[in-house]
């Protein structure tokens, strides 16, 4: 019988949670080899991605590598209007940052022009579990989910690709999923990329 989603969210939080800190940096480290070696990587132009939080791998290496190669980057904000959906705005050394109501670092609105979930290239997104298939199963808040759920609605023809980034060890060969769970073109790990669908 396939695990209930809460059971398995906490089992995996655990999980990653319990890796050090040195384990962290090798495992960010080899997240970003493996984005580096991806062609549709590469020809991004705007990439949203998040910085890591309880535990999630690490996307420093990937925000200095991006930099190198003069990729414009987005961080998500909770959209202040909008029930649980996500605005993004550009991310640059300077961009000023607080903790929104979950304790994670988000920028400070300050007026700077944000960018519309379907004009991004790429969205490298946090997950709790994933099946190689293309599943993720996220917090359980439903953001992610709903600010692309036009990707369902188009069959994900259209806006950017949806990679998901996690440790080998969130890797699950099913998930209990719902028909709202907007399924990832890709997932990259520290060991493995998962995929590719346009």
């Amino acid at each position: 019988m396939m695990q209930d989603r809460k059971a398995l969210r906490r089992e995996i939080r655990q999980q990653r949670r319990a890796l050090s800190r040195s384990q962290q940096q090798l495992a960010g480290r080899q997240l970003a080899q493996q984005l580096s070696r991806q062609i549709w990587f590469r020809r991004a132009r705007h990439i949203a991605l998040y910085l890591p939080n309880d535990g999630e791998i690490d996307t420093r290496p990937i925000i200095a590598l991006c930099r190198r190669q003069r990729q414009h980057l987005y961080l998500p904000v909770l959209h202040p209007v909008r029930h649980n959906r996500l605005w993004f705005t550009p991310y640059t050394r300077k961009t000023p940052m607080r903790l929104n109501r979950y304790r994670i670092s988000e920028p400070v609105p300050t007026g700077q022009p944000r960018r519309p979930a379907f004009a991004l290239d790429l969205v490298l997104m946090p997950l709790v579990a994933f099946s190689p298939g293309g599943g993720r199963l996220g917090m359980g808040g439903g953001y992610y989910d709903r600010t692309f759920a036009f990707k369902l609605a188009e069959k994900r023809l259209r806006g950017p690709r949806l990679v998901g980034l996690a440790h080998e060890l969130q890797r699950r060969d099913a998930l209990p999923l719902e028909p709202w769970d907007v399924p990832l073109n890709a997932v990259v790990t520290d060991n493995a990329c998962y995929g590719i669908s346009y």
